[in-house]
């Protein structure tokens, strides 16, 4: 699926999704994803099983602050653990739960509504 949006000046737009992989701010990524306002890291999860507190450091050192992490688990909507959404909460970061294409569109209308948001996208 594409999304035909002008890509703002320094930010990290989600412009498509595939299988396998997303474009980004003009740039092809295979696999999972972590997508932050200005940046865009490889992301190891696969499943959502894989997803901790760990591998979203990123999120957590991300200056100013995140908000809210849109976390994409796959083809299907799953629940992340009880514990990392606490854990996060406590962080000051609200932890949103989809499939991954309602994920990345989500990310990109809080990202034009200037919100501190981030994107843990599994691929499909």
């Amino acid at each position: 699926m594409d999304f035909f949006r002008e890509q703002p000046p320094g930010r990290q737009l989600i412009q498509g999704y595939q299988e396998g992989g997303f474009r980004i701010a003009g740039v092809r990524y295979e696999g999972s994803v972590l997508v932050l306002p200005d940046r865009t890291l490889a992301w190891p999860a696969s499943n959502l099983d894989q997803v901790t507190l760990g591998l979203l450091a990123p999120v957590l050192a991300a200056a100013p602050a995140i908000e809210i992490l849109v976390l994409g688990c796959g083809r299907h909507f799953a629940m992340a653990s009880a514990d990392l959404r606490q854990t996060l909460r406590a962080e000051g970061v609200a932890l949103e739960s989809m499939d991954t294409p309602a994920a990345c569109r989500t990310y990109n209308v809080l990202l034009a509504d200037e919100r501190r948001v981030a994107a843990a996208l599994i691929a499909l």
